[in-house]
């Protein structure tokens, strides 16, 4: 019956989430600008001059996972600002005192992350093929390519309501927002290997979970190899399990 109740409550947390789309679409398109920029002037431009070792396969099929991922947190990453904006407005107190447990809505509210992060993918997907870049597109890439934009979805929502517990306000979500998405996207391997990177930066992208999400969809959409798929999946899945837990014990802060 709990279980049920937990269930319940998380849909329909989610489906209020992404009911607000509907009102407001502009959004979905001017958050696939910037990464559109990075995959056709920067990827084209370095796929020019070869600057970037990227083995067999071409740099822009080298970059376009990367650039599927950071379509995804930059919508997740400044999640916690509807929270923030939320608890403004007192819709998360009268939220909060629902029957629902906190930690569904959390979950719900993450999900629904995960959830807009795909729209932004497929445009980012659409684009790569418009543009001519050769992905392995099966039933079961494209799958896989599903859930893990979803964990990834999860993973960052939940970083960025965890943070609202902490920064309270708009205006300091957004600086916060801003100063950690570039970084985050930077210590990874979304654009170049991290075996080319100085070792205390190989030593940040290997605790990035975004360098999880980025080695997962090039492993599902590039070269093919899911040797290591397992294991990037049990990192995102654990790191998501992590940041949830801390999400809901912000939650309860941010009433206070």
């Amino acid at each position: 019956m709990k279980l049920k109740r937990f269930i319940t409550s998380m849909l329909a947390i989610t489906e209020l989430e992404l009911r607000k789309i509907r009102h407001d679409q502009s959004q979905i398109w001017m958050r696939l600008i910037q990464p559109i920029l990075w995959l056709t002037v920067f990827g084209v431009t370095f796929s020019a001059i070869r600057v970037i070792p990227t083995g067999d396969y071409t740099y822009l099929q080298f970059l376009t996972p990367g650039i599927l991922a950071q379509s995804v947190i930059f919508v997740a990453i400044f999640y916690g600002i509807n929270v923030v904006w939320e608890r403004d407005l007192g819709l998360l107190n009268k939220l909060m005192s629902t029957p629902a447990p906190r930690s569904s809505i959390v979950l719900g509210k993450s999900l629904a992350g995960g959830l807009r992060g795909i729209l932004q993918a497929l445009g980012i997907l659409l684009i790569a093929l418009v543009i001519g870049i050769d992905l392995i597109l099966t039933p079961l890439s494209i799958l896989g390519m599903l859930v893990i934009i979803i964990l990834c979805g999860i993973c960052f929502s939940s970083m960025s309501m965890a943070l609202a517990s902490i920064f309270r306000t708009r205006e300091r979500m957004m600086g916060v927002g801003q100063a950690i998405t570039m970084p985050l996207f930077f210590a990874s391997s979304a654009i170049y290997p991290v075996s080319i990177m100085p070792d205390w930066l190989q030593v940040i992208a290997v605790a990035n979970p975004l360098s999880y999400v980025v080695d997962a969809l090039r492993s599902l959409l590039v070269t093919g190899d899911l040797s290591g798929l397992g294991l990037d999946v049990l990192i995102l899945v654990a790191s998501a399990a992590v940041l949830l837990f801390l999400a809901s014990l912000g939650f309860k802060r941010m009433l206070v």
